[in-house]
């Protein structure tokens, strides 16, 4: 008899049997670890120790219906969580997850909606930074130091250039950001979802207004609402829908 047959089948007598399952699944267990702590992200709680920081970001640059909503997070220094990332690599379960946490642990925290038509008039840039300075004034206690996701902002409020640092994929940088990342989207999805009970034929819920087929072909069927960005023109509708807007 061999020493593989031996091993193997009824020949192995049971406590050796259950001794290997339960080593295999011990190994398991150490494999899952493992694996789940190289994936966690790794992100900076703040730019300068000291200070009052708020991260700020936005949500919804690219739809082409609803509002463009922003966020500004203070938190406090020591603040982890193990979901937290950019907003955009995160799944829906993670985002609703962790928007409660943010708003119960934050320092502070606020979020803002610039609408549609805010959005035509100032473009969707300065709408976004807009937004993000609405934000900001509406945190107490007022923040020392403005992290910004993305390369574009601009002083206001007693805030000049060294107020202020603009990081580029921040959101996937530095904790505050992220954490507004989340609060915007979450928030917006929401808002996208009880705008969708009016305009049904949209698919709001589903695509948020970003330029999906679905929402392409309602447009071409039903004509615009109140809540599209009539300065936002997608290819796929020019120049017939557009035309004289």
């Amino acid at each position: 008899m061999n020493i593989r047959s031996h091993l193997s089948g009824k020949l192995l007598p049971a406590v050796f049997r259950q001794a290997a399952k339960k080593s295999r699944r011990g190994m398991g267990k150490l494999f899952f670890l493992f694996t789940n702590m190289s994936k966690e992200i790794h992100l900076l709680p703040f730019m300068e120790p000291g200070r009052v920081e708020a991260g700020c970001d936005e949500a919804g640059r690219g739809p082409l219906a609803g509002p463009v909503y922003a966020a500004a997070v203070i938190l406090p220094p020591d603040f982890h969580h193990p979901l937290l990332n950019d907003s955009k690599k995160m799944s829906e379960k993670s985002r609703e997850t962790l928007r409660p946490v943010i708003e119960r642990e934050a320092v502070a925290w606020a979020v803002e909606a610039v609408s549609p038509e805010e959005i035509d008039n100032l473009n969707i840039l300065w709408a976004s930074v807009t937004g993000m300075q609405r934000a900001v004034r509406r945190l107490d206690p007022r923040p020392d130091f403005l992290l910004i996701d993305g390369n574009r902002f601009r002083p206001f409020d007693g805030y000049d250039f060294d107020s202020y640092r603009t990081v580029v994929h921040g959101d996937a940088t530095y904790s505050s950001i992220a954490a507004a990342s989340v609060l915007a989207k979450t928030w917006r999805d929401e808002r996208m979802r009880q705008l969708a009970k009016d305009y049904p034929e949209y698919g709001w819920d589903r695509n948020m207004g970003y330029p999906t087929k679905e929402h392409i072909e309602a447009i071409r069927k039903y004509g615009l609402t109140p809540w599209h960005r009539r300065s936002f023109h997608p290819k796929e509708l020019e120049p017939t829908l557009f035309s004289g807007l």
